[in-house]
């Protein structure tokens, strides 16, 4: 017979007394540290804890004594069950606050490095509607908020096209309307919902991997482009048909609109064919007179206007004069070497993705640049003693890479390349932290500046300048 779990217990008037990792905030009862979503520093809450171990608990508010000066009213009607954009009943200027010193915290406790002191984080000009890519997942087993199981309504329809609900795969929140991309998106997405609802099409079951309708990503660019990919499961041609005729009439400012039929058990596109239903099948970002091309496989960053204030941070730290030999790692499609490319005598971008590459390229033809190569496969293997020694030593490395940081092989790489200035770009300023402890051996760190990228999230993106040491 198994073991009764033993019931937590509730903690009453609880003040919040800072933020945390992931989005959550901190409370502390005696020598216990409660981590709570949701809430913000001085509100008095009473939280039922699920999960304790020996210094730390997690849990969830069940009252509110009262509220914190902190706070302020959510915009979204989906706030605290979607998941995303947990801090949205915090003032902004209390978000950039927290974000600042999440850099100051993870720089100086985990680094250990001698810092500068840090810049002013740089706000995103939009808070709202600043995404260039949102994807919908289609879903015949709704998430009910916890109001609805209290209404004693019976929901014969569980269809959805919205966002998973965090750590439950197969359960997907019907989304009404997302403040994060341009409306046209939530049009876009409404519609495609009404006529697959109208028409019997079923939405995707992903226990059972079983339905037609399986994905949506919507990409909007900053020069008006839009594109639209509907990822099916199954390969009905007359449904799917009828489905992307009725889009591209309702739709006609869509310049992309594009298929897929995925089969497999993930909703990973990057190995998938691509259908061409109208319209081209990439679309057209510009930044400072620069063009680049998105396709559906292609990365490019996530708030276009916020992205061109980060590349001319990293193009100041640099410090380019015309002669210099710039690395850029994890070029990804090129969007900083090219961007950088008119300021020195040449770029190298190296990518573990090959289409990324072949972007990059393409990216360079498109804006007649002569002066940059691109290599494509796995860092550490890349970026060897003997590739330095083909290409040259680099004056300037600039490198961004994912959250994970550095692979210890590129470090010492980059230490043998031995450049004049390492200008390194970060989502994740823990792992920044780490390699620059790492870098610490022959470079100092003169400049740090953070930016956000993520209204409304935890996330923060920084930029470090560091200076080879005397």
């Amino acid at each position: 017979m198994a073991r009764k779990k033993k019931e937590l217990p509730v903690l009453e008037q609880v003040e919040i007394v800072g933020v945390a990792a992931e989005g959550k905030a901190i409370a502390r009862v005696n020598d216990l540290v409660v981590f709570v979503p949701f809430v913000a520093p001085g509100d008095i809450v009473d939280i039922q804890l699920y999960r304790k171990k020996h210094k730390y608990a997690e849990g969830r508010v069940v009252k509110f004594h009262s509220y914190s000066p902190q706070r302020t009213e959510p915009f979204c009607r989906h706030f605290g069950i979607c998941g995303g954009c947990k801090w949205q009943h915090l003032p902004y200027e209390n978000q950039l606050q927290f974000k600042q010193q999440q850099v100051i915290d993870n720089l100086s406790r985990i680094g250990k490095v001698e810092l500068p002191e840090i810049s002013p984080i740089k706000g995103s000009a939009k808070q709202q509607f600043y995404r260039n890519k949102l994807e919908f997942t289609f879903s015949n087993k709704s998430w009910l908020t916890f109001e609805e199981m209290q209404s004693g309504e019976t929901f014969d329809n569980r269809n959805a096209l919205g966002f998973h609900i965090p750590n439950m795969f197969d359960k997907v929140l019907d989304i009404k309307k997302c403040w994060l991309q341009d409306d046209i998106s939530n049009r876009i997405r409404l519609s495609i919902r009404e006529f697959a609802l109208e028409h019997n099409y079923p939405f995707f079951d992903l226990r059972e991997q079983s339905g037609l309708m399986r994905n949506i990503i919507i990409r909007t660019a900053s020069t008006g482009e839009i594109m639209l990919i509907v990822v099916f499961y199954e390969n009905d041609t007359e449904k799917i048909k009828a489905l992307m005729q009725h889009i591209a009439g309702k739709f006609p400012e869509i310049t992309s609109l594009l298929y897929i039929v995925n089969r497999k058990a993930n909703d990973t596109i990057t190995d998938q064919e691509v259908f061409v239903f109208k319209g081209r099948d990439h679309i057209i970002e510009e930044m400072e007179g620069l063009r680049f091309k998105v396709g559906p496989k292609s990365f490019y960053q996530t708030n276009s206007e916020q992205a061109y204030e980060l590349y001319k941070i990293v193009r100041d730290f640099a410090r380019l004069t015309g002669n210099e030999l710039v690395y850029d790692l994890y070029t990804g499609t090129g969007t900083i070497a090219n961007f950088v490319a008119s300021c020195c005598r040449r770029v190298i971008g190296i990518e573990y993705v090959p289409e990324a590459i072949e972007d990059a390229k393409v990216n360079s033809d498109l804006n007649h640049i002569s002066n940059t190569l691109f290599y494509a496969g796995d860092m550490k293997d890349i970026l060897t003693l003997d590739f330095i020694e083909e290409h040259g030593r680099p004056d300037v490395i600039i490198t961004d890479p994912p959250r994970a940081g550095m692979h210890d092989d590129v470090v010492k790489s980059i230490l043998f390349a031995c450049p004049e200035r390492i200008v390194y770009v970060s989502c994740n300023p823990a792992t920044q932290a780490r390699d620059l402890s790492l870098l610490d051996e022959k470079y100092r760190v003169v400049r740090v500046q953070p930016v956000d990228m993520f209204p409304h999230t935890q996330h923060v993106e920084n930029v470090v300048l560091l200076e080879r040491k005397d």
